[in-house]
């Protein structure tokens, strides 16, 4: 069953019409120059010339992890201090009890 599926899928596949692709490149691109090759020592040179210290990479993104992490430890805490949880509650015990009767 599934090679019959897969099989038709492919069948299918080949009656698809594909966009016109000429008609999207703009005049002006059809008639610019090639561009320039350039020696790939040149790049290569410059990019080993990089002075990005790995291990200094790695040492700062190692921090910025760990105060990512200390910041999502804060941010799961409550919002409310117990403390203030409490008065806060204790003020809405106050302010039904008032109301009740």
């Amino acid at each position: 069953m599934t090679r019959a599926a897969l099989l038709l899928c492919l069948a299918l596949s080949g009656c698809t019409q594909f966009p016109e692709l000429d008609a999207v490149v703009s005049a002006s691109a059809k008639s610019a120059a090639y561009p320039r090759l350039q020696p790939l020592d040149g790049i290569l040179a410059q990019a080993n010339a990089s002075t990005t210290d790995p291990a200094a990479v790695r040492g700062d993104l190692s921090a910025r992890v760990a105060a990512l992490r200390a910041r999502a430890a804060r941010m799961r805490g409550p919002i409310v201090e117990p403390p203030v949880r409490a008065r806060m509650n204790d003020a809405l015990r106050r302010h039904a009890g008032s109301h009740s009767g």
